[in-house]
């Protein structure tokens, strides 16, 4: 059906739970909203769907973490408390069986993280389209969320404007990050400011202004330390950029880092300062300090060129140094360099099935949420959770005003 409006006309459509986004969440939603009996339309603003899923899943496709339950929530820091109701409707051991229903057998990594044996997202994302289709689920494609229309979703599609009449609707529109695979964080704009909260890079790398003496390090990787800030602390390797620091041993720092917080390195983590100036009072005669440091604390190259770097000129004693090195961070990198985000629509907008406060009918989920969670398989893992805590309340509300 379509109607005349005063510019082009205006397609219209009647659907029993719309869903925008077509993420881990939206189709989370869809699938409990599909399995209650409903008819379900996703709308997805770009040509194919969970694009950013496909991306994670070129490094293996982290789907959750192997761990005691009270770490999981953990992981998410201020965000427990409101996630907490999702994890534990919704948590690692039930992603895991979820997948597996899926015909996706997993394998867990030495670190807990999790993954399917395809070490790609592709082959879980065709099961699971599959699922949908065959319960009548309608996906379609290039259609850009633009708002209300008098209480019911205004969409651009490529057969022009369409406003859908829903009676429960599912927002999962992401992020902003990563703006070529979907999530660019216009969705905001449909909201008041005090729904919201700002966006911010989350899961990032961070700027450092390096000297030429630095230059030939760009691209190598430095291994076997541990990074510092405000209290908390991370293992992991970091990449050594033309712009800074990128890798997993960095990004668990985000949110201290974004607040200004000071990013130390400890070059020798498994040894305590008194072990390291014990090994490097040994007498060197000729040899160079360089070759000193190679041989007492087996640091590389790339190690000691960052001690000169980052705390040139070097005290007498350097135990201290190497063991809590100071780097000059000057800001994050990019927002649509980042993994995830922090910010997005608030808690308190929403009650606890995450339905908006002043739009009945209508419920949230995924990245688009205000939470962020470090990388780990954390934040598929609360995309499925929060998807499938909408779509549950949202075909609760259908079946009550039915």
């Amino acid at each position: 059906m379509s109607v005349k409006a005063s510019g082009p006309t205006v397609m219209e459509r009647h659907v029993t739970a719309l869903v925008v986004g077509a993420g881990p969440a939206g189709l989370m939603a869809a699938d409990v909203l599909s399995a209650a009996g409903h008819k379900v339309l996703i709308a997805e603003a770009k040509p194919s769907p969970a694009r950013k899923f496909l991306m994670a899943g070129k490094s293996g496709l982290n789907l959750t973490k192997a761990e005691p339950y009270e770490a999981c929530l953990a992981a998410f820091g201020s965000a427990s408390d409101a996630l907490k109701p999702m994890l534990d409707d919704f948590g690692p051991d039930d992603v895991m069986a979820w997948a597996k229903a899926l015909d996706q057998p997993l394998f867990t990594g030495s670190t807990g993280r999790v993954f399917p044996k395809a070490m790609k997202a592709s082959p879980l994302l065709r099961a699971w389209l599959a699922r949908l289709q065959s319960r009548g689920v309608d996906l379609e494609r290039n259609w850009r969320w633009t708002g209300w229309e008098k209480g019911r979703a205004r969409f651009d599609t490529p057969g022009g404007p369409c406003v859908v009449d829903a009676q429960a609707m599912v927002l999962a529109c992401g992020g902003a990050s990563w703006a070529r695979l979907g999530s660019d964080g216009s969705w905001a704009a449909h909201f008041p400011d005090t729904q919201t909260a700002p966006f911010q890079p989350a899961n990032v790398g961070i700027n450092v202004v390096w000297s030429a003496h630095m230059q030939p390090h760009f691209g190598k990787a430095l291994k076997g330390i541990a990074l510092e800030a405000d209290g908390r602390r991370s293992r992991g390797e970091v990449v050594i950029t033309a712009t800074g620091i990128e890798g997993g041993g960095v990004y668990p720092l985000s949110p201290a880092l974004r607040d200004g917080a000071t990013l130390m390195i400890d070059l020798c983590p498994d040894l305590s300062a008194d072990t390291v100036r014990a090994r490097l009072d040994r007498p060197r005669g000729k040899t160079s300090l360089a070759n000193h440091l190679r041989k007492t604390l087996k640091l590389g190259p790339l190690a000691r060129t960052l001690l000169m770097e980052c705390a040139r000129p070097l005290p007498q004693d350097i135990a201290p140094i190497i063991k809590n090195l100071p780097v000059p961070v000057q800001g994050m990198r990019p927002l649509d360099e980042a993994i995830s985000v922090a910010g997005g629509l608030r808690f308190d907008a929403l009650d606890d099935t995450l339905m908006v406060l002043d739009r009945p009918g209508v419920f949230a989920a995924g990245e688009m949420l205000d939470w962020e969670a470090p990388t780990g398989g954390y934040l598929i893992t609360a995309s499925l959770a929060t998807g499938r805590w909408a779509g549950q309340a949202a075909a609760g509300w259908i079946d009550r005003i039915c």
